[in-house]
């Protein structure tokens, strides 16, 4: 954020939000959790509920990580991700991390 790196930031918002939900699978389901990046299918395997509006958090961070993996797409990402996208997004990341957390320990 002090970077000013939004994309980035959002990409670790997702990152943040993917590893802590399969930690979730695994302790929760004791399997191993499949090699995807898609939140929304992750809360699903892992069995959580989630409102309306969390789900649609967790969709739109799901793009951070797939279309930064290509270089045509980053262009449109950089058109969306500004300072109170990458702000707001941290924020919800950081609540709903902790959130995961608690289910873990």
């Amino acid at each position: 954020m002090k970077a000013r790196r939004y994309i980035y930031t959002l990409f670790c918002c997702q990152q943040a939000i993917e590893k802590m939900l399969k930690a979730v699978i695994i302790e929760t389901k004791d399997i191993v959790p499949p090699r995807l990046h898609s939140l929304v299918r992750l809360t699903q395997i892992a069995e959580l509920k989630l409102s309306d509006e969390e789900v649609e958090f967790i969709d739109r961070l799901t793009d951070f990580y797939i279309k930064t993996r290509y270089p045509e797409t980053i262009a449109k990402l950089k058109a969306i991700a500004n300072r109170t996208l990458a702000d707001k997004s941290l924020k919800e990341t950081e609540r709903i991390y902790k959130w995961l957390e608690s289910l873990i320990k």
